[in-house]
């Protein structure tokens, strides 16, 4: 293997694809809700999946670059490779490419700040804030405790309903409105949020039990460190319960018996939970870290699909 194809290797670990999953799968989710209520438009959803994606990305390079500066990433941890502490880039370049990845998911949310104003604007700027400060900055809450608040609030309640809404708006308002019109959050567009921010917190949870040791160990107090094994692992219980409970909640509450799709992915949730409950190794925690990102996706397309199905019946 050449340097320069190591090195592109290098980027692509640092940008974590396999979690990507994390920051589409509100998008799709909050589309789904806009079609089956009639207010789709195309050019916010995508720009919402664009800029989703890049939020994602910036995360990632922002935690290799500040878990490595600060000593969280040793020797012993066994999560997959960082490749900031793994010396594959320089930490400066890392750090550059947090600030650069960051910059265009501004720049793409200009637009997306032009058609829902103000209350886009404040979820921009706290998302980018939160990103960074997650485990950057002199008080990095993701060593205290709060990253898991924060992955269920911004990867799911904020991401479904800020999806619905940028589509919403412009049906009912002219570009930039300065408050949220009455009507382009329902609380149906909150709720739906609830089975993203359950499996995406069900994401770290999992990251978290695996390194609970280590993490302890330089300092870095996860939830997962506060509470122990078994309070984390009914955290993880109670995430994906709720990823469950929703769709019953849609599908038999007279929105679409469709809503129920997400139901089919159950088996899968059971089969990841056993691997939880049971383990704390890297060997075992890291593919289950995989699987419940491929959970999350595949749970969130057919809650999608079931929620857009009022529109094709």
């Amino acid at each position: 293997m050449t340097a320069a194809v190591s090195r592109r290797k290098a980027w692509l670990m640092a940008a974590r694809p396999q979690t990507l999953p994390a920051g589409a799968a509100p998008v799709l989710v909050g589309t789904g809700l806009a079609i089956g209520a009639g207010v789709f438009d195309p050019l916010p959803a995508a720009f919402a999946l664009v800029g989703a994606l890049l939020l994602q990305i910036g995360t990632n390079f922002a935690n290799d670059y500040y878990d490595a500066v600060k000593g969280a990433d040793t020797d012993d941890r066994e999560g997959f490779r960082r490749v900031t502490a793994g010396g594959l880039i320089e930490p400066g370049s890392v750090k550059r490419a947090m600030y650069a990845t960051f910059g265009l998911s501004v720049l793409v949310g200009t637009y997306l700040v032009y058609v829902g104003g103000v209350p886009i604007l404040v979820v921009g700027v706290a998302s980018v804030v939160a990103g960074i400060t997650y485990t950057g900055g002199p008080l990095p809450y993701g060593y205290r405790g709060l990253g898991d608040l924060f992955v269920f609030v911004f990867f799911g309640l904020v991401a479904v309903s800020g999806t619905y809404y940028v589509q919403a708006v412009g049906g009912v308002a002219g570009p930039f409105p300065l408050w949220i019109p009455a009507g382009t959050v329902p609380p149906a567009a909150v709720v739906a949020g609830l089975p993203a921010a359950g499996l995406s917190t069900a994401i770290l949870v999992v990251n978290n039990v695996r390194d609970r040791e280590t993490d302890a160990a330089s300092g870095k107090r996860t939830l997962a460190v506060i509470l122990g094994y078994r309070a984390s692992r009914i955290e993880w219980s109670a995430a994906v319960g709720t990823a469950y409970a929703v769709p019953v909640v849609f599908g038999l509450g007279g929105y679409h018996a469709a809503a129920l799709a997400p139901l089919l992915t159950a088996p899968l949730a059971v089969r990841i939970g056993h691997t939880v409950w049971t383990r704390t190794d890297g060997a075992a925690l890291n593919p289950a870290l995989e699987r419940t990102g491929r959970l999350l996706f595949a749970h969130s397309v057919l809650f999608a699909a079931g929620l857009a199905a009022p529109a094709f019946v």
